[in-house]
């Protein structure tokens, strides 16, 4: 009985550590991305990917932690589509989920200073309330840096949901939303996820 309980703890941690280094390498790529960070994460990368292999091999008995997994498998899979993705779109000089768009005004080159600070993907923001959370924390933080205040939490999680549930209705699976500032202006960008049929 005790051995069990023990497995039990020992899976819980091991979630808590998957989860943690999820949340970093989520950070580091938006670095990336970004252009504060010179090349992708590999090494964290490999360490979340050997953990979701270790946990995906493990007998997890209780209902919870399966669920747990679960969701942050298939978080991960998301992810790492996404930024294969954005790598590919890079290396092959097209606009990626990451793009930064070009400025509008084709008289001056102005220069880009579009800084992306956070990008994710959302399905249900309801039911993925800590990406939620993570977004809105990053919008907290830049408005902090620009002297304004932010909106309350619950009237940033109603605009999501309806922009998310706005594009969803016109046929898209998921949302990639994009928190960047860009000539000192902070702004939050929703579009629409191609799933793997479409280009």
């Amino acid at each position: 009985m005790q051995r069990v309980a023990e497995e039990l703890t020992e899976i819980a941690r091991e979630l808590q550590i998957l989860e943690a280094e999820l949340k970093r390498l989520e950070a580091e790529y938006n670095m990336f991305f970004g252009g504060r960070l010179k090349r992708p994460p590999w090494e964290t990368r490999s360490r979340v990917e050997n953990l979701v292999k270790k946990l995906d091999r493990t007998q997890i008995s209780n209902y919870g932690d399966r669920f747990r997994f679960t969701t942050l498998q298939s978080r991960f899979s998301t992810f790492v589509e996404l930024w294969e993705r954005g790598l590919r779109a890079r290396e092959e000089g097209r606009p990626g989920p990451f793009a930064q768009p070009r400025p509008v005004d084709s008289r001056a080159e102005a220069p880009q200073d579009e800084q992306v600070l956070h990008v994710t993907t959302l399905r249900d923001p309801m039911r993925e309330i800590d990406k939620l959370h993570a977004l809105y924390d990053q919008l907290v933080e830049a408005k902090k840096g620009s002297g304004k205040g932010a909106i309350p939490f619950h009237q940033f999680a109603e605009l999501v949901k309806k922009q998310v549930s706005s594009i969803r209705g016109k046929g898209g699976e998921e949302v990639a939303l994009r928190v960047a500032m860009k000539s000192g202006k902070l702004a939050l960008t929703a579009k629409p996820l191609k799933t793997k049929g479409g280009k």
